[in-house]
């Protein structure tokens, strides 16, 4: 009978995170992340400076 929750528990448990996060979905819909937050190319270009020192010797 233990080896028999010790399967269905983790099972079920996964069941319960997985409903909570569809019923955030359906209570929260506006939540979501901006979409020029997804793409960092819509942020437009951005320059950054070059590694600092000297380059590394080719072998």
């Amino acid at each position: 009978m233990a080896v028999l929750f010790a399967v269905l528990i983790p099972v079920l448990m996964l069941g319960v995170v997985l409903a909570l996060g569809r019923y955030e979905e359906l209570v929260l819909p506006g939540a979501g992340p901006q979409p020029d937050a997804l793409d960092p190319a819509a942020a437009g270009p951005t320059s950054s400076p070059g590694p600092a020192g000297t380059p590394a010797s080719s072998p």
